[in-house]
Formats: structure tokens, C-alpha cells, sequence
């Protein structure tokens, strides 16, 4: 397995960032986009990818993640689906076949009138980025393992795959992120290297938040999950027996290192970086 990390850790300027990179010896790195990155033209994507062929860095993946409920709301779905397309083609364009972001909590129940919603824009997305070699992949956190597998094969589209999380699953969710390799292995396309402890075994879906097909707030009258993200191998990820498992079906792509807080980013993405060698020596 590999070693990257997400860009916007870092909390620097792109190009500064790769620079970094490199000098911490990392392989891999991947790019955040938004609609300001999606309107850049052909000249700044050559430059962005001369810059990371020059440090020696891979584009693992981008991230097409902008946040909030779309995809279960009727009218806002399709919309979200065609921004994703979008996405698509822009990684197309920077040389990277994979595209991660969340797409809200997928019920449980199939009969709940926001998963056919989900459905409908999620195949289209899917469908599009497989026509362009691309692999559209959810991140876990908000639903079990076995939920998000079944929705994964009721839309039925090679375009469509998994970023694993594991400290989503473990601090969010209360699963064990083993147990999510095994079930979701065969669609792992790429993962993110974060770790956290869970404070409050509550509900991952009032955690997360979900809402009605008009786009109203649902209560779901549970309390939410409390959790608190952590520097890598300081909170309840299970890496020695996480690792083996990924081996175990032979994933071979990237660990991507996430920091979404803290004050020292570049320290605590060095402590991963660290941490995840030794892992793999």
C-alpha cells in the first residue's frame, strides 16, 4: 500500500503543498475540488499536474464533496448528480480515476422516500464516471456496511465504489472497520488514513443528518453520536488487525492521510505518515 494525504490537511496553498509533500516523502496526494477549481482552464491543470510530477506525487483521487442533503432531496438531486459529472470529467482531465465524496445517509429501509431519490441521481453520477473510466466512490460513515453494500448493488454501475474510512465508522457509527473491509472489500477503491474516538454511541444518521424528500430536517428523535477526531494511532481504529484485512483482499492503493482539525496539521500529518511506515514495514 501507498502513503498520501488529502491537500486541503495541510491548510496551505496547492502548489506549496505538493512541495511539502515531496519533502516528507510522501507518494500520493489528493485535490479537493469546487466550482472555482471546476472552471479552471487547460493551462492551470497542466500546471497542477507538472507541479505534482515534479515532487513524484500520485493524484490518488479528488474529492468532490460540497456538503449537505441533495441527494435526498426531490428537485436537488439530479443537480448534485450532474455536479458530479462534472467532477468526473475534471478528474479525467488532471489524470486520476477516482472521485470521493459523501452522498448523505442511505436508510435502511428501502421503502423511505428519499432512497429511490438517492438511487435515481447516485446510478446517474455512477453510470457517467464508468463511461470515463472513472470510479465514483462513497465514503463510509453514516450507515452500516451492509446498508451501504446493498445500495451499492441495487444501482447496479461499475462507476460506482467505496473511499473507506475508517475512524467514520469507528468513531461515528461504533462499527469495526474490519468487519466493513469484509463486507465492503470488493468495492474499495480507495481509503482515508484518520483515526477518533467515539464519546457517545448515538445515532450515525441524527449525526450526520437527514432530511425529507422536500429537503426539510428530519428528527429522528434519537440522540446523535458524540465523537472527537484524533491524531493518527491515538484513538480506537484498530490498525494492525485494519491493515491485515486490507491486505487480506488485496487492496494495494492508497492510505490517504485526513486531518480535519488540530493545530499543528503538517505535524500531526508527519506523525501519521510515521506511524502508517511501521505499520507496513
Amino acid at each position: 500500500m501507498k502513503i498520501g494525504a488529502l491537500a486541503s490537511s495541510l491548510r496551505r496553498p496547492l502548489l506549496e503543498t505538493f512541495d511539502v509533500y515531496r519533502e516528507m516523502g510522501l507518494q500520493g496526494v489528493q485535490i479537493g475540488v469546487n466550482e472555482e477549481f471546476l472552471a479552471l482552464p487547460e493551462d492551470k491543470i497542466e500546471e497542477i499536474k507538472a507541479s505534482c510530477a515534479k515532487n513524484g506525487l500520485t493524484i490518488s483521487a479528488v474529492c468532490g464533496d460540497i456538503g449537505g442533503h441533495a441527494f435526498q432531496t426531490r428537485g436537488e438531486n439530479m443537480k448534485r448528480a450532474a455536479f458530479l459529472c462534472r467532477v468526473v470529467d475534471l478528474a479525467v482531465r488532471i489524470g486520476t480515476h477516482v472521485i470521493t465524496t459523501h452522498i448523505g445517509v442511505v436508510p435502511e429501509d428501502k421503502k423511505d422516500p428519499v432512497y429511490p431519490l438517492m438511487l435515481e441521481s447516485i446510478r446517474h453520477a455512477a453510470c457517467f464516471a464508468a463511461g470515463k473510466g472513472v470510479t465514483f466512490a462513497i465514503e463510509t460513515g453514516p450507515e452500516k456496511p451492509e446498508t451501504l453494500k446493498a445500495f451499492i448493488e441495487d444501482v447496479g454501475s461499475e462507476g460506482l465504489g467505496v473511499n473507506l474510512d475508517p475512524a467514520n465508522l469507528r468513531m461515528v457509527s461504533c462499527v469495526d472497520p474490519v468487519h466493513a473491509v469484509e463486507v465492503l472489500g470488493r468495492y474499495i477503491v480507495h481509503t482515508h488514513a484518520k483515526d477518533g474516538v467515539n464519546l457517545f454511541p448515538g445515532s450515525a444518521a441524527a449525526a450526520y443528518g437527514m432530511v425529507n424528500p422536500d429537503g426539510s430536517r428530519r428528527d429522528l428523535g434519537v440522540e446523535p453520536a458524540r465523537y472527537r477526531e484524533v491524531p493518527l494511532g491515538q484513538g480506537q481504529v484498530p490498525w494492525d488487525a485494519y491493515l491485515a484485512a486490507l491486505k487480506k483482499i488485496g487492496y494495494d492503493g492508497f492510505l490517504t492521510i485526513e486531518r480535519e482539525c488540530g493545530e499543528d496539521p503538517e505535524g500531526d500529518i508527519r506523525l501519521a505518515q510515521t506511524f502508517l511506515q511501521k505499520k507496513l514495514a
